[in-house]
């Protein structure tokens, strides 16, 4: 049997034991409309309900453009974000 490096490197990484967690990736846009407290609510329950959200952070701007930032598993597209924000009752800019 004949092992390369790449082989060799596979292996090695295998070996190591089971991973317990994959790399988070962080994604951040606006939402625009939103106005309270309550409004943030809203908009994080509807983004945490998507599969792979682990966090949402909400800078709010009341009337304004607030920025969102979202910690995920893996990838979440954009057209899950803007249908999860719609839900809520705002509108999100990427």
């Amino acid at each position: 049997m004949v092992t390369t490096s790449a082989t060799a490197a596979f292996i090695a990484s295998a070996s190591s034991g089971p991973r317990t967690r994959s790399a988070a990736n962080a994604s951040t846009f606006t939402v625009t409309g939103m106005t309270c407290g309550n409004c943030v609510k809203h908009v994080t329950e509807e983004l945490t309900e998507i599969d792979g959200v682990t966090d949402v952070a909400v800078d709010l701007v009341a009337g304004g453009d607030s920025p969102v930032t979202i910690t995920t598993e893996g990838p979440v597209t954009q057209d899950a974000i803007a249908a999860a924000v719609d839900e809520a009752g705002y509108t999100v800019t990427f």
